[in-house]
């Protein structure tokens, strides 16, 4: 967030231990794309980037876009029409293949020296890479400082224990006057174990700092 906040009423949930515990396996994350449990994916785009888009990208041209825990966001191939260079994280090859596949890219692919076992997946044209590795894991990689960040579904999907250490590294990625868009969700935590998990306001503020929000909550799951 480029130092910029609005918020909407959103009901806050008290019992916000119950998820504080819970983990999910990097295997359980690649199972689901296995498996075709990918309900998070919006194959249209998500309404909250549609509506704010203006705003996020302010009218500027050329930006470095980071996308997180990516999936096949079908917006990464969006802001790449527009000029943007766009990067990605995540942890599922199939999941990167699709993305490549489903909007007709050819691309190559090579290993990440620093992370073995990693690849970085890299469009035709020069201006789409996506890292296939833990997040995690990504402070080992020169990937370079970004303009935006769209979170549409990271901070919610990572392990409540590793939130802090998630915006640590988001935020040590952005370059001064950087915008950040998160999506988050409203629910009430004791009736769903999470992922995507239920993120409280004041923690927010509290992992962010004081940034002037410009997102709404999305709907529960």
């Amino acid at each position: 967030m480029d130092d910029t906040s609005t918020l909407t009423d959103v009901k806050e949930y008290p019992d916000t231990e119950v998820q504080k515990n819970r983990v999910l396996t990097l295997e359980e994350w690649r199972e689901k794309w296995v498996d075709g449990k990918i309900g998070f994916h919006q194959e249209q785009g998500h309404q909250l980037l549609k509506k704010h888009l203006d705003t996020f990208l302010k009218g500027e041209n050329v930006l470095r876009v980071f996308f997180p825990l990516c999936g096949k966001a079908v917006e990464m191939k969006w802001f790449a029409d527009r000029g943007h260079c766009v990067v990605g994280v995540e942890i599922s090859e199939l999941g990167i293949r699709e993305f490549f596949t489903e909007q007709n890219l050819s691309y190559s692919e090579e290993p990440i020296l620093e992370i073995p076992g990693a690849k970085v997946f890299k469009s035709s044209s020069g201006n789409i890479s996506l890292y296939c590795c833990n997040l995690f894991d990504l402070p080992r990689v020169n990937i370079g400082k970004f303009d935006r960040i769209w979170d549409r579904g990271a901070l919610v999907a990572v392990n409540p224990g590793d939130r802090k250490c998630y915006t640590d590294i988001m935020l040590s990625l952005t370059r001064k006057g950087f915008r950040y868009l998160l999506a988050v969700l409203s629910y009430d935590p004791t009736k769903h174990p999470g992922p995507p998990f239920y993120v409280p306001d004041a923690e927010i503020k509290n992992l962010f700092g004081v940034m002037e929000e410009t997102g709404t909550p999305a709907s529960p799951p």
